[in-house]
């Protein structure tokens, strides 16, 4: 394999103030009672992981400029590390937990274990070439040069289907390889595809989906297993109340099993009296995306002053 390294124009200052592992990072343990989580220092992973920490209250300084940040309210330390660090620190023990794409953690190999798939930061590693070309299916590839920053799992399918391609391990825009004539395709990350268009090139295989992965050290003593589930609770009550509504309305009693029977609530909706007899006020918990086709019904059963909220939070 041969390596190459191409900067995108917003990517030549990329860590300046970053260490990466490879560099013999050694940080003391000053806090021993606490979590050390390993989170992207930049992107939108970076993004992603700091709006659930901050959405299960765990207050972080978000500071790019230091390598490690304490919680103000929580037993947690954050790490800012290279995205392709991360993997190493968790296994190594530099870092017990870890923010890291499936990819990436596919990738490096390295001998940590998945405590959580986050549901966010979703892309796909796919092969893609030049858009002129008649591709008619995944023999194309034989003899050719493929570019790519994710050689090991590239050859794992590669192997898979009996393709001999010749990889070329590319850190940094791999998208302008076809372009430059350094080879006749890509294998790289996938989100929107808008990237290949500006490059002339297009999507033709789909070789993985990928994820935001919480990863952890196999080792961690029980004290920080016991931090862990913490956080874990927290953040599965922030995933709970994602896309729900609350939804409060005014029902007549004479149609309420009717309206029950609509209601997908979570177990069954709070039911309660009104001075009017003849009404009552109907308590329960929509997801949005059946959310207006049940609206629909309920107006049509006679619920009236609906009020919706949305849900920051959900303890089930």
């Amino acid at each position: 394999m041969q390596r190459y390294k191409f900067l995108a124009t917003d990517d030549t200052d990329n860590h300046r103030n970053f260490v990466p592992l490879h560099a013999n990072l050694q940080i003391r343990d000053f806090t021993t009672n606490m979590l050390r989580i390993a989170v992207q220092s930049k992107g939108r992973l970076f993004d992603d992981t700091m709006n659930l920490l901050s959405e299960a209250d765990i207050k972080v300084s978000a500071s790019k400029r230091t390598l490690l940040v304490q919680s103000s309210n929580f037993p947690l330390e954050v790490l800012y590390l290279r995205d392709d660090d991360i993997p190493q620190s968790v296994a190594s023990g530099v870092a017990d937990i870890g923010v890291v794409g499936e990819n990436e953690f596919v990738e490096r190999g390295e001998d940590a274990e998945i405590v959580s798939r986050l549901g966010f930061s979703k892309c796909r590693l796919s092969l893609a070439i030049p858009k002129e070309i008649n591709y008619q299916g995944v023999e194309w590839f034989n003899g050719k040069k493929i570019a790519t920053s994710y050689p090991a799992i590239l050859k794992q399918f590669l192997d898979k289907h009996h393709i001999h391609a010749e990889i070329h391990v590319i850190t940094g825009s791999v998208e302008i390889s076809p372009g430059i004539g350094l080879a006749d395709g890509i294998f790289d990350i996938v989100s929107s595809g808008s990237t290949l268009v500006s490059n002339n090139l297009r999507e033709v295989e789909v070789v993985m989906q990928s994820e935001a992965l919480l990863i952890g050290n196999k080792q961690l003593s029980e004290e920080k297993r016991q931090i862990l589930e913490q956080m874990l609770f927290r953040f599965k009550a922030v995933k709970d109340a994602e896309d729900k509504k609350y939804v409060r309305m005014n029902a007549p009693k004479a149609r309420l099993e009717e309206i029950i029977d609509v209601l997908p609530g979570l177990k069954s909706p709070t039911i309660i009296p009104l001075a009017d007899d003849e009404w009552c006020s109907v308590h329960t918990v929509l997801d949005q995306k059946q959310f207006w086709e049940i609206i629909g019904k309920l107006k049509e059963m006679g619920a009236q002053g609906i009020l919706v909220t949305p849900i920051e939070k959900m303890i089930l």
